[in-house]
């Protein structure tokens, strides 16, 4: 006898296919959120060890609402990780493991009721996500995410560069220390900040507009 197993499946509570497109941006609230991990190999040998995420309600960032956890890895934490972002073992010892600390990312999100999630190069965050949901035997579902790299595309074409410090050197935004998640997440929800107010100018107000040029 054969017997297959499914994964029970998961979701971010986001709003995103119950808003009025019409709605203004001004109107929706929106979760920036970034990762730290062990390494690049996410769907391998890496782990996460630091989630954080700050609320941005139409264009203002809500700066006092924050969410931050390490996350106990159950592995080594490199020297080259811990140089790059000041992450030692000692921090993560005591931490929360994968489960409960995305369990209360989500739990964060579901209160602030955003329309989708935000983050800079998101696909990656988005993929640690997916990576911690699956080893605790959860499937998640794709959930909407708005990349601030797309956004800067749809702005200015000739930009290149991915580097998110260079980004808001170059439009003028808030800079924290970088390659701690609560801090790039900061500096990415003051960077989508100015990315809204500068995509109203070029007319995109609502929630259908800002949909239609990022997909």
């Amino acid at each position: 006898m054969i017997f297959f197993y499914t994964r029970k499946k998961a979701e971010i509570p986001l709003l995103n296919e119950k808003i009025p497109l019409s709605t203004p941006i001004d109107n929706l609230n929106f979760i920036v959120f970034d990762t730290e991990t062990t390494g690049f190999h996410v769907n391998g040998p890496d782990r996460l060890i630091e989630i954080a995420a700050v609320k941005v309600k139409g264009t203002r960032v809500i700066q006092e609402d924050t969410f931050q956890s390490f996350v106990n890895p159950h592995r080594q934490i490199s020297r080259e990780i811990t140089r790059l972002t000041g992450i030692t073992e000692e921090d993560t010892m005591d931490a929360p493991d994968s489960k409960e600390a995305v369990e209360s990312f989500r739990e964060y999100v579901k209160e602030a009721a955003p329309v989708c999630l935000v983050g800079h190069y998101v696909s990656f965050d988005v993929q640690v996500l997916k990576s911690e949901y699956n080893r605790n035997s959860l499937a998640l579902q794709n959930p909407k995410a708005i990349d601030t790299l797309n956004l800067i595309g749809y702005l200015a074409p000739s930009k290149v560069m991915r580097d998110l410090e260079r980004y808001a050197q170059d439009f003028g935004t808030r800079i924290y220390p970088r390659h701690r998640a609560i801090n790039d997440a900061l500096t990415t929800a003051y960077l989508f900040s100015e990315l809204l107010l500068l995509l109203k100018d070029r007319g995109i107000n609502t929630w259908g507009d800002l949909s239609n040029i990022s997909p």
